[in-house]
């Protein structure tokens, strides 16, 4: 990561500049999350991401068959516009690549769960058959395929790795089914090679919410998915079919992908693309909008307010340096002293006598994001302030804390 002096400042940003829309957990949520912000990425990365195991590289898929490698800065390290061979396109019909998963073996694969889509056609799609596409993780480009049986997907949408690497987890209809892993090798590549079937079914187990991305934390599937402007995440017991609400908030966008690693202040990342059929104003538009999520660490009890934001960038480098003043205390008003406080992940301080807390930190991609305080179990968020996004209200206004 480049480090450059400042060059331009820009002062920033009220509570009533930011947005309290995304920042408040909504009435069912649990509170097993929290949301520490949200970085503006391209509207390419739209279906959905995966990482390497040790997360040195992420990947996106999209619009529709890109695919797009970063590090975890979200800084872009490789591309391929069109991952799917143009023969494959017009013999087949497979145009549409859906929410990936790393897939170990081989020197390391990003498998893509492909479909022939068509909006205006029967909704199981123009060819009626999904298929897994394999790309290097390492060169991004294709090298094989292998097909479903029909008889038991219609199409691919989403694809997840179990811990172990044994088993890749899709759904159709209502189940989640699984296919061993094994069989997903050049050696049963298509057209030549066998149409697979699944080796396990779960019934009845896809939340009312759908899926539209999956990620695996421990041996439970987390599954992405909205119904109108409710956003919810689940987690899902493979060998019971048990389900717990882990995440509901509401936004305007379009559920994609989850991860899950490390970066940004958050460990589970869910992506928002940047579309909605009902003509709102998007939560994180122009672009598509990288939400960040940590493990709540236990009670929800400090008020966190921010006050000077300054932004600085300049012309030979993509990174944003961001200062950022807050005051963190316990309801009634009272200070809190030796609380953590940190701006997506990086930099920090410690609060002072008067709960205060200056935080510098640099920026590869503007974004949304919350100050987060921590002292033993107890935390707090402040609502989220806009960093570096085009048009924001924070370029224009600016308060001192009192």
């Amino acid at each position: 990561m480049r480090r450059s002096n400042l060059v331009a400042l820009v002062a920033a940003v009220t509570l009533a500049a930011v947005l309290g829309l995304a920042s408040t957990a909504a009435a069912r949520d649990p509170g097993r999350w929290v949301l520490t912000g949200a970085s503006s990425v391209p509207q390419d990365y739209w279906q959905g991401l995966t990482n390497t195991p040790d997360a040195s590289s992420l990947f996106f898929i999209g619009p529709a068959q890109g695919l797009w490698q970063t590090d975890p800065q979200l800084v872009q390290t490789g591309a391929v516009d069109k991952e799917i061979p143009t023969d494959l396109r017009q013999s087949v019909g497979y145009n549409h690549i859906g929410d990936p998963t790393y897939l170990g073996g081989e020197g390391g694969r990003i498998l893509l769960p492909m479909e022939c889509f068509n909006p205006s056609a029967d909704p199981s799609n123009t060819c009626g058959k999904g298929a897994f596409g394999i790309a290097d993780a390492k060169t991004l480009a294709w090298r094989y395929y292998v097909q479903l049986d029909p008889k038991f997907i219609p199409k691919a949408m989403w694809a997840e790795t179990s811990p172990g690497g044994k088993l890749i987890w899709t759904s159709a209809g209502d189940d989640l089914i699984a296919y061993r892993a094994s069989q997903v090798s050049e050696a049963n590549a298509a057209p030549s090679g066998p149409e697979l079937k699944p080796a396990k079914r779960l019934k009845n187990a896809v939340p009312p919410s759908g899926i539209t991305g999956a990620v695996f934390r421990k041996e439970h599937l987390l599954l992405a998915g909205s119904t109108g402007h409710t956003y919810q995440v689940w987690s899902v017991d493979l060998k019971t079919g048990d389900r717990k609400l882990q995440i509901e908030t509401h936004l305007c966008g379009e559920s994609e992908g989850l991860g899950l690693f490390s970066t940004l202040g958050g460990r589970l990342h869910w992506l928002i693309a940047p579309s909605d059929d009902s003509g709102c104003e998007l939560t994180f538009g122009p672009g598509s909008g990288l939400t960040h999520y940590r493990r709540s660490p236990g009670h929800d009890r400090f008020h966190v307010r921010v006050g000077d934001v300054i932004v600085g960038s300049n012309s030979e480098s993509s990174e944003l340096k961001v200062k950022v003043r807050a005051r963190v205390t316990r309801a009634g008003g009272k200070p809190v002293r030796g609380a953590h406080a940190r701006l997506a992940g990086g930099g920090g301080d410690v609060t002072n006598k008067h709960g205060r807390a200056s935080i510098t930190t640099t920026l590869e991609r503007p974004g949304w994001f919350a100050v987060f305080a921590r002292k033993g179990d107890r935390y707090g968020t402040s609502r989220l302030i806009e960093v570096g996004v085009p048009g924001s209200a924070a370029h224009a206004q600016r308060q001192s804390l009192r």
